[in-house]
């Protein structure tokens, strides 16, 4: 088969890396691809948006299959334009891609067929939330921009006055644009968070392994929110209960919904949960696979990616037997400093030979080449990951990693997997 794949950071080369192994793959291209995607595929000079360029080459280059990795073009109709064209797309179309695109949408539908999730309310005007603020809220609340923001539309305010000037960022500055025209006030959870990808057909749903973000900037989940600075694969907390639970309460309900709703889910599912004292509640749903989720499930994926994303497009996954190794992945994010603000690019990067070594990967979010050097090309570069037996092998093998990548404006978290081994820990006692 003749394969695209649609985006150009590190959740497209980990893509791009599984789908360059299935033996269904002939030729492998990228739309507009990086650096490190070039060396599995051939990356073509066409912008995520770009629909009409990408279903005319797809057509000039006898594409099979087209794989569509971002948020944007899925909400926008990327997958409805290669169908119309004739052109098998896996991701879901438009009108299924809002359970993403619309935070509204997705705590509705929730509400509507009762699936946990945190208590909320939702406003299209400032001053009608800044009066629910001030006369009904309990504090800690969060505020969500209703659409797409790359990942970062979500303020945890602690008091009034925090929750005023997010109000102010959102939708009165636009901070995050149009995203931010109506918003989300809902009630502050606590609990360990862990994030579930998920194969979907439109009937059927089947869970890959579990993995636990790390979204802060900083050590010790300090600094603004980021579109993630690390991950790690499986969550010591996701246990086979609480598994059994959402498959029951969440996932098959989600899609049932989905489906009563007249849009089918078919592609990806990312339910990010957070695992409450009351039981795991739905922090919110992802209409793709999750960035750097992604690259910690994926190699440990044992299944054909490939056959996979067939199955998923022809309704037929029940027929899937979905696999994984028997071991962990961590993954930390290089960024550039001064992430997720203000940051320099086109710094020279030197990479040593050490990822040629089994067990270690490089995935390259923000990178190109610049007169035949590699240099940096956004805020988060490179995502290093590292497999071993547990998470504690893990990552230790990944820290050691981050030492054969090196640009001037290098910065990293230092405590990624921290609290799920120290979780780890905790269980390995009580289980003596």
């Amino acid at each position: 088969m003749n394969i695209m794949i649609i985006g150009g950071g590190g959740r497209e080369h980990a893509v791009a890396w599984k789908v360059a192994q299935s033996p269904l793959c002939t030729k492998l291209y990228c739309a507009p691809g990086n650096a490190g995607i070039a060396e599995v595929a051939e990356c073509v000079d066409i912008q995520v948006m770009d629909f009409d360029s990408q279903v005319k080459f797809a057509k000039e280059h006898d594409v099979d299959l087209v794989i569509v990795g971002p948020d944007d073009p899925l909400a926008k109709g990327a997958v409805d334009a290669f169908e119309d064209a004739g052109i098998k797309a896996f991701g879901p179309h438009a009108n299924a891609a809002v359970i993403e695109a619309s935070k509204v949408f997705s705590k509705d539908l929730m509400k509507k067929y009762k699936i946990p999730t945190a208590a909320y309310e939702t406003f299209d005007k400032d001053t009608d939330a800044i009066e629910y603020l001030k006369n009904k809220a309990s504090f800690p609340v969060v505020l969500k921009a209703d659409g797409l923001a790359l990942g970062k539309g979500v303020l945890i305010c602690n008091n009034l006055s925090e929750a005023l000037d997010g109000v102010k960022e959102l939708m009165e500055d636009k901070k995050f644009g149009s995203a931010g025209n109506r918003i989300v006030v809902e009630e502050f959870m606590t609990g360990p968070e862990v994030s579930v990808l998920c194969f979907c057909d439109g009937k059927t749903i089947k869970p890959m392994t579990s993995a636990m973000d790390h979204k802060r900037a900083k050590d010790n989940d300090e600094g603004l929110n980021t579109g993630g600075m690390g991950n790690i694969s499986p969550s010591p907390f996701y246990t086979d209960d609480i598994a059994d639970f959402c498959m029951e309460k969440i996932y098959k309900p989600t899609m049932a919904a989905m489906q009563a709703e007249g849009r089918p889910f078919k592609g990806v599912l990312f339910v990010g949960l957070m695992l409450t004292e009351k039981g795991p509640k739905v922090l919110e749903y992802n209409a793709r696979f999750g960035d750097p989720e992604a690259e910690v499930v994926l190699p440990r994926m044992k299944s054909d990616i490939v056959e996979i994303f067939e199955h998923c497009v022809d309704g037929t996954l029940n027929e899937v037997n979905l696999q994984f190794e028997d071991n962990a992945a961590v993954c930390v994010v290089l960024a550039s400093d001064g992430y997720p603000l203000s940051y320099e690019k086109e710094k020279p990067v030197t990479v040593s030979d050490g990822f040629k070594k089994e067990g270690y990967e490089l995935f390259h979010a923000g990178s190109k080449m610049k007169d035949g050097v590699l240099v940096t090309n956004g805020g988060r570069v490179f995502d290093v990951v590292a497999t071993g037996k547990d998470i504690i092998e893990a990552r230790k093998k990944a820290y050691e990693a981050t030492e054969w990548v090196n640009f001037s404006n290098k910065y990293m978290r230092h405590d990624i997997g921290n609290k799920a081994i120290e979780g780890l820990n905790k269980y390995r006692k009580r289980n003596k």
